[in-house]
């Protein structure tokens, strides 16, 4: 029985097979599908992996990671969910797509998960929320874990939250992206060479999300640390604030959210 088949080669489930042969995965426990066979090959032939037809590799599958972009998955699983076999793990990570979606597309009784990675899996730093299904065990969510775990780090919520998972982690890096940019062209504005500000930029974000996270600190402490009274932090601050940066992030990842419910 193959371990795992991934349906939908994109980047990110390109990210997470990638990372599972580099955590120890071997090649021949995982077989690709996509609907582009010169995209199947140029993966079987880079990683080693087998490729195939969704509905035949699906059916020797022990779990099938769907990655396919949301408005694909009714037709995908109209293909696939009765070919799956019947001890078979479905874990998906199309953004927006409910459990009850998926579930009903599959044989009754067939484990389902639902998980939300972010891009930075491409470098194992991801961090997904995953949330079981009506017939997923914790041995089911033991497997996930293991399988996103090769790409970052993994929580587990109740599906309720996972269009607020969405609009904060899942969409998060592009508006880190566009502070890093925003920073970037900020640095040329006032002299600097862009390659040195790019370098200043992109260590500085790096930088201080380590020490958020491995501080444990509130960073509304982190904030104040390197805002002395009077000094350039706090005139910047000043400035952002006037600007409502605070306001429209909050706006943004409420509409990242609704958007979310919409296409679920």
């Amino acid at each position: 029985m193959t371990r795992l088949v991934v349906v939908g080669a994109g980047l990110m489930g390109e990210a997470i097979f990638s990372g599972l042969l580099a955590s120890g995965w071997a090649p021949a426990d995982i077989v690709v599908s996509d609907a582009r066979a010169e995209r199947r090959a140029e993966l079987s032939e880079r990683y080693g992996v087998g490729s195939g037809e969704a509905v035949d590799a699906v059916a020797d599958a022990q779990t099938v990671l769907l990655a396919v972009k949301p408005a694909d998955v009714g037709g995908v699983l109209e293909e696939i969910g009765d070919r799956l076999a019947p001890d078979a793990l479905l874990l998906s990570v199309c953004a927006g797509v409910a459990l009850a979606t998926l579930q009903a597309g599959v044989r009754e009784g067939t484990p389902v998960v639902r998980a939300m990675p972010n891009t930075p899996a491409r470098v194992g730093e991801a961090i997904t929320a995953v949330s079981p299904g009506t017939h997923a065990t914790d041995d089911h969510l033991a497997e996930v874990t293991e399988i996103l775990g090769a790409v970052g780090r993994v929580i587990t919520v109740a599906e309720k939250y996972q269009d607020s998972v969405t609009a904060v982690s899942g969409s998060g890096p592009a508006y880190v992206f566009l502070v890093a940019e925003a920073m970037i062209e900020g640095g040329v504005h006032v002299g600097l060479p862009r390659d040195v500000a790019t370098e200043l930029a992109v260590q500085t974000l790096f930088g201080s999300a380590t020490l958020l996270r491995d501080t444990g600190d509130h960073p509304a402490i982190l904030r104040e640390n390197v805002t002395s009274p009077g000094g350039t932090t706090a005139a910047a601050l000043r400035r952002l604030e006037d600007h409502g940066v605070r306001a429209a992030f909050l706006a943004a990842v409420e509409a990242a959210r609704d958007r979310s419910l919409e296409l679920g």
